[in-house]
């Protein structure tokens, strides 16, 4: 991962324990993102498991314009790190997230899955999520949806953690 140079201090639910352990070990938030899951594990005194998880949020902020909801999408969709998910398609990824939450999302979350995809096979890029868009417009009007997409909307669904991007996937 080469994004020292605009590595910013991702957004991660940590406890005030695991911000403790962070400050008593001298490590930054946008450290997080580089550390390996046993060190990051041992340094939190937390499960593997956790370790991975907010390693995957602080891996995916690490990209231009991706922010916590999206890269919180995209660990829960159990990928947790960039070189998992480079051979992925953000088609693919968004018609597999509709179908698991049962609600066709805000468009710009697939530009959002092209970028992280894009980032995970070129580090060094500058690309933003809205760099995508006339890619996805472009693929969406050839093949468009699969006949199966849900028909109730992000913004129709009830639940909180449905919220779309209606103007930034940085939210």
């Amino acid at each position: 991962m080469q994004r020292n140079a605009r590595m910013k201090s991702p957004k991660l639910p940590l406890t005030d324990e695991e911000r403790a352990q962070l400050r008593l070990n001298r490590l930054k938030l946008s450290d997080i993102a580089r550390m390996d899951i046993q060190q990051l594990s041992s340094v939190l005194d937390i499960a593997d498991s956790r370790a991975e998880y907010i390693r995957g949020l602080a891996q995916f902020q690490t990209v231009p314009s991706i922010g916590p909801k999206v890269a919180e999408r995209v660990v829960k969709m159990g990928y947790y790190a960039l070189d998992e998910i480079k051979d992925e398609d953000g088609a693919e990824l968004t018609d597999r997230m509709e179908a698991s939450l049962g609600t066709w999302e805000d468009p710009c979350v697939e530009d959002s899955f092209r970028c992280i995809i894009h980032h995970a096979n070129h580090p060094d890029s500058e690309k933003l999520w809205h760099d995508f868009t006339e890619e996805r417009k472009r693929f969406r009007e050839k093949h468009g949806y699969p006949s199966t997409r849900p028909t109730l909307s992000w913004y129709d669904k009830t639940s909180p953690h449905m919220s779309g991007c209606k103007s930034s996937p940085d939210n």
